[in-house]
């Protein structure tokens, strides 16, 4: 991309992102922080895990990315213990007229996944969407089929319902680009919902707002903004002091390191800049990070600490053997120098 055509191309880019995101925020009421990490996922490629209690909107969430996406392909997963992994990729059935097998794709072939309370399907269920998460194929019968562009799988899990539940493992939990929770609205945003579905749900007068061909305008403006040789390392730096820290039974992989100077990149596009800085690190370390680490048994049971607080308490202690560049870094000159 030229440098003359740059500036035109980030306008755009920020004016399909805040056209999706206005959309989504009249279904979902004061969470726009949590949904702006949901657009950055579909921006970076990426798939997305909710995790929260029920009634907190986690598949009204899902439902309003899709709806607002014209030309998308939606399917919805429930997951259920008797889910069987051709449920979800399709499977090849006889044709006594043409007396051949046709392959009838399952609701993994679609731009948008919402997997329902995927913890409810059994193991192997789970591990069909594996393949798709990570290589964007489904194979069945020895034969590979690609799976549409772009390609979101929303998941939603309820954390504290154990009973008919199969936790998800952790080579699973790595493809997620992000894990992230809604929690429950404030005051006067549950006084809205009240309000709004007097007369049905917001979802059922949920309009498309964004083309699907602009969410490609949208990932290829990603690749482009700036991240600094600097930022990047310590992005690395991070990362790799979480394999040594002593809060941390395994850390987090290089595909951790990837996720997250990726989503910087579309962190910082989503907040109207063309460069990375230290700052964006801070705020997507927990949900792009968090999930990927096996925590030290201790860091739970003897501090009492939620998996969110020990992951901040692992980050302040990895920043502490990896310090963040200095303040006189001035992303912005750099990003205009480059």
């Amino acid at each position: 991309m030229s440098e003359a055509a740059k500036p035109a191309a980030f306008e755009e880019a920020i004016d399909i992102a805040e056209r999706l995101r206005r959309n989504v925020d009249t279904v979902v009421l004061g969470k726009d922080d949590t949904v702006t990490l949901v657009i950055a996922a579909l921006a970076s490629g990426g798939h997305v895990l909710l995790e929260d209690v029920p009634g907190t909107a986690k598949t009204v969430l899902a439902r309003a990315i899709a709806g607002s996406i014209e030309g998308a392909v939606a399917n919805r997963i429930q997951c259920t213990p008797d889910l069987q992994p051709t449920d979800i990729t399709g499977l090849s059935i006889w044709n006594p007229q043409s007396r051949a097998f046709e392959f009838r794709a399952g609701p993994v072939f679609a731009n948008i996944v919402v997997v329902d309370e995927i913890n409810r399907a059994l193991p192997k269920a789970q591990s069909a969407l594996l393949e798709a998460m990570a290589e964007r194929q489904v194979s069945v019968d020895g034969v590979t089929r690609r799976v549409p562009v772009p390609f979101l799988i929303i998941a939603t899990e309820n954390p504290i319902e154990q009973d008919g539940t199969f936790p998800l493992p952790e080579a699973q939990l790595d493809r997620f680009f992000l894990r992230t929770s809604l929690g429950y609205p404030d005051a006067d945003d549950e006084v809205r919902i009240l309000d709004e579905q007097l007369h049905g749900h917001p979802l059922s007068r949920l309009r498309p707002t964004v083309k699907l061909e602009e969410l490609d305008v949208l990932a290829r403006t990603v690749e482009d903004v700036y991240v600094d040789p600097l930022l990047k390392r310590w992005i690395v730096d991070v990362v790799r002091a979480t394999r040594t820290s002593d809060l941390v039974q395994v850390g987090a992989s290089v595909r951790g390191s990837l996720a997250l100077e990726r989503a910087v990149r579309a962190w910082a596009l989503l907040h109207g800049r063309h460069f990375g800085v230290p700052e964006d690190v801070e705020v997507l370390f927990v949900p792009v990070i968090g999930h990927r680490l096996v925590l030290a048994p201790e860091v739970v049971v003897e501090y009492g600490l939620s998996r969110d607080e020990a992951v901040k308490r692992i980050f302040a202690s990895c920043v502490e053997r990896a310090p963040r560049p200095q303040p006189e870094w001035n992303a912005e000159a750099r990003a205009a120098e480059a």
